[in-house]
């Protein structure tokens, strides 16, 4: 079972060791193939591809308050957000 991560913007999760509870492969998500989907990226084991992180997209919300907090990878997303142009 693959483990969920809700926070896109807690410190250091690219880096955590993880385990591959199928074929016992040991790394981190920067390791592994990763598959985009609407909600959420898929963290799966580069040997089996067992699907080992979920991690969910993060809300307009939380990137706001992640910048706010001075997290410098929120402030390029909201920098890119507010580059897109509108319609009038």
């Amino acid at each position: 079972m693959a483990l969920t991560l809700d926070n896109y913007f807690a410190a250091g999760w690219r880096d955590q060791l993880h385990s591959c509870p199928a074929c016992e492969w040991k790394g981190t998500a920067r390791q592994m193939s990763m598959e985009l989907h609407e909600d959420e990226a898929e963290f799966d084991c580069p040997v089996c591809e067992n699907p080992i992180l979920l991690v969910v997209h993060p809300s307009l919300a939380q990137v706001q308050a992640a910048a706010a907090d001075g997290h410098p990878e929120a402030i390029e997303q909201l920098e890119i957000l507010a580059s897109v142009p509108r319609p009038d």
